[in-house]
């Protein structure tokens, strides 16, 4: 195929603006990295480059010296993140297929307090009030689990209209035709066609619940189930918070700066790993699940 000079040029400048998009977004973590491998007196006395100022390990042997801190952080985002995605994915998916349906009972109101959540809440205060004084989720493990990210009206849009344009009709009914139950066909024939928009909503849920921190800041009051990235705040925030967590050295030997990068590795180390094996269904479960009818 013969593209004009016109449609030569655009390919182009898309391509350079793609290429300057990515090089901005990669920029960040390689400065994290760096600094995180640099020694605190060069990135004071000279700022964060992309090589490491000073190569030292100091901020991860100090970080390794108080794993107990990290670590247990650590483990507590991996339970969080774990449970939450199940089940937020179980929910979202049979809760979208029922909205799927044609002829459901009260399927209209249903999508309408939908799309009514996903524009409208009572605040932060009333929920607040809901979760602690009804719930009774503060200081527990269910607080970091169950407030706004348990399902989101989002995911849900995007997989009911994924339902809705990629599982043919026809295949349900023919799956009713030969005595399969609405809870067989589900299981049998939906969700094993559903693998890319589960996988695209799976990593949105999974990065939303690694990546939190409000839910820790607001019903959290000890350190016995903070994840990480509270734990990461709170050091930003308060250069002391490893001594109060029972880290054993002075504070004038803590590299803060190095170690808050070094912990910003670590947190979102996963996640680099993760992303790649989901990327082929993320792009696939967007665009297919944004098309509205």
């Amino acid at each position: 195929m013969i593209k004009s000079k016109q449609e030569k040029r655009f390919q182009f400048l898309s391509h350079a603006v793609m290429i300057f998009v990515c090089i901005m977004t990669v920029v960040p973590f390689l400065i994290m990295i760096s600094s995180s491998f640099s020694e605190e007196t060069q990135i004071l006395a000279k700022g964060y480059s992309l090589l490491p100022r000073g190569f030292s390990l100091d901020a991860y042997t100090y970080i390794f010296e108080n794993a107990a801190v990290v670590f247990r952080a650590y483990g507590v985002t991996i339970l969080v993140t774990a449970v939450g995605t199940t089940v937020s994915l179980i929910i979202t998916n049979m809760f979208a297929y029922v909205l799927a349906q044609e002829g459901v009972p009260l399927v209209r109101i249903m999508m309408f307090l939908v799309v009514f959540s996903m524009l409208f809440n009572g605040g932060l205060v009333p929920t607040y009030y809901v979760y602690t004084q009804f719930f009774q989720v503060k200081d527990t493990l269910l607080a970091l689990i169950v407030p706004t990210l348990l399902m989101s009206a989002f995911n849900l849009i995007l997989v009911r209209n994924y339902f809705r344009t990629s599982i043919p009709p026809a295949l349900i009914d023919s799956a009713k035709i030969d005595g399969c139950s609405k809870f067989r066909t589900y299981t049998k024939i939906v969700l094993p066609l559903s693998l890319p928009i589960t996988a695209t909503i799976g990593l949105l849920t999974g990065l939303a619940y690694w990546n939190d921190w409000q839910n820790g800041l607001y019903y959290m009051t000890g350190s016995k189930f903070h994840s990480i990235q509270q734990v990461l705040r709170l050091m930003v925030n308060n250069v002391s918070y490893l001594q109060q967590a029972g880290a054993h050295v002075e504070s004038m030997q803590i590299p803060m700066t190095t170690i808050r990068m070094a912990i910003a590795v670590i947190a979102i180390l996963p996640v680099l790993i993760v992303y790649p094996f989901f990327q082929k269904y993320f792009v696939k479960g967007i665009t297919i699940g944004a098309v509205k009818e």
